[in-house]
């Protein structure tokens, strides 16, 4: 049976759509997933991808797994348990769902990108300061407005066409370029999103 991936991001335009889609396929892609992909719907904001989730899961069909950004620490015992305590979202794991089915990008989908620095050089070119990054090795620890403004000081002196970072089209081709080995290395919340796609979706 096939995996749909619902997922937090795009949706705000037919091209952002199509590029969010995109980085994942080729993140997935690299992560030895070829030939079992899973299906990807961008869902837009996160509550979309919720709502979207929870019909998928009621109608059956495809095996859903949802995909969020945590927003803050995760300090909750499962996914589920974060979606529900953090004050914002209050979700309820629905009947029917494991903690297999919900995944989170700890804390937003940009800490990925700091575990492969190099793609980062490759993609900004003259100019891109690595050492304007978070240095926390430990991805899952460093907070979304950290992450977010060392990308922007990383750029703000860029001596290409490149534009400081801003998340949109960027976001999903750096996606598509990082290594999803150095970013399981570093991210266990990674790490066991691909072993559950790896494994051809929920166990538990």
């Amino acid at each position: 049976m096939s995996i749909k991936l619902y997922v937090e991001g795009g949706g705000d335009s037919k091209a952002l759509t199509t590029d969010c889609k995109r980085g994942f396929r080729k993140f997935f892609e690299k992560a030895g997933l070829a030939g079992r992909m899973p299906r990807i719907r961008a869902c837009g904001d996160r509550r979309n991808a919720y709502d979207d989730f929870k019909t998928a899961l009621k109608n059956g069909g495809e095996v859903p797994i949802l995909l969020v950004d945590a927003e803050d620490p995760f300090t909750a015992g499962s996914s589920w348990e974060h979606l529900r305590n953090r004050v914002g979202d209050g979700w309820d794991r629905p009947d029917g769902a494991s903690n297999d089915h919900c995944h989170l990008m700890v804390q937003v989908m940009e800490s990925w990108f700091l575990a492969d620095r190099s793609a980062l050089e490759s993609f900004y070119g003259q100019g891109f300061q690595p050492s304007a990054l978070p240095p926390n090795p430990r991805l899952e620890q460093v907070r979304k407005a950290d992450v977010l403004r060392g990308l922007a000081r990383a750029t703000r002196s860029l001596k290409t066409k490149k534009k400081p970072y801003r998340k949109g089209s960027d976001s999903f081709e750096i996606l598509g370029r990082i290594d999803p080995s150095r970013v399981e290395s570093v991210a266990p919340s990674a790490k066991l999103l691909l072993d559950v796609l790896r494994a051809g979706g929920p166990t538990s």
